[in-house]
């Protein structure tokens, strides 16, 4: 709970240890990141919220957009007294724990960002308007199509289904709103020249995971903050935080280790 808007959130581990914060993307929910926060709850201090719209969070008619997604958790997160946060973002969470780094940057020691949602170019953008139109006429069954085809071959069986459930109990607006939020909205910065903007602006070290060659290499001339890298993990599907579940963990354990110098 926050002042802004309900958040339903868990908060694990023991304080005063250094924060995790844990972000699902569009169409998700906090639930993606229960075997990551038990496995790290040993060391550190994991909030996993549902953002604004998704889950078991407010849904409110309208401002569903990850600025707003980006300032909630801000607001979470000062009234949980986490001190600054590891934030760990996945697709449109990549983009909201990127835009909490540079809208609060008091809030945020250090980012993880798994196949974010920015850089779009090329004929990625070209499809945006067409698929912002799917989205606002059909609402989650639009999303539900997006979702299916984004695991790879040897992703674990039910995961699929798991978040194309998810996907389809989230409220149509919110899908659309969402997207717009990444990619059309005034202030958006989801495709790359906005893109590029905005990580000019964050003065914290980050760590991107990409499932794609080419993103990685563009994102990699972006860097400008030392101790920053980007990782490249092929043959994954998008989800690959639940794809690669322990490689996915030990990359969080040891970024967050390296990042508050812990021994």
């Amino acid at each position: 709970m926050t002042d802004r808007i309900r958040l339903f959130h868990t908060d694990l581990g023991v304080s005063p240890a250094p924060a995790l914060l844990l972000v699902h993307g569009w169409g998700g929910d906090g639930r993606e990141w229960s075997p990551h926060a038990e496995a790290l709850a040993d060391r550190f201090r994991v909030v996993v919220p549902d953002l604004r719209g998704h889950g078991r969070s407010e849904v409110p008619l309208d401002g569903n957009t990850p600025v707003e997604m980006a300032d909630d958790l801000a607001a979470l997160t000062e009234a949980l007294r986490t001190g600054p946060v590891i934030a760990v973002g996945h697709s449109m969470g990549g983009q909201v724990v990127n835009l909490l780094a540079v809208r609060h940057p008091h809030a945020v020691r250090s980012v993880i960002a798994l196949d974010p949602a920015h850089g779009a170019h090329g004929t990625e953008v070209d499809g945006i308007p067409a698929r912002l139109a799917d989205y606002r006429e059909n609402g989650s069954r639009a999303a539900a199509a997006f979702v299916a085809g984004a695991f790879g071959p040897d992703a674990p069986r039910g995961l699929r289904t798991a978040h194309i459930r998810t996907v389809l109990g989230t409220p149509d607006h919110v899908i659309a709103q969402a997207y717009a939020g990444m990619y059309t909205d005034s202030g958006a910065v989801g495709v790359r020249l906005h893109s590029e903007a905005y990580l000019r602006d964050r003065t914290q070290c980050a760590l991107t995971v990409w499932t794609s060659a080419s993103a990685a290499a563009w994102e990699r001339g972006t860097l400008h903050v030392p101790g920053s890298r980007v990782d490249h993990w092929p043959g994954t599907g998008h989800y690959l935080h639940e794809e690669r579940l322990d490689e996915t963990i030990r990359l969080i354990r040891d970024w967050a280790t390296e990042t508050v110098g812990l021994s």
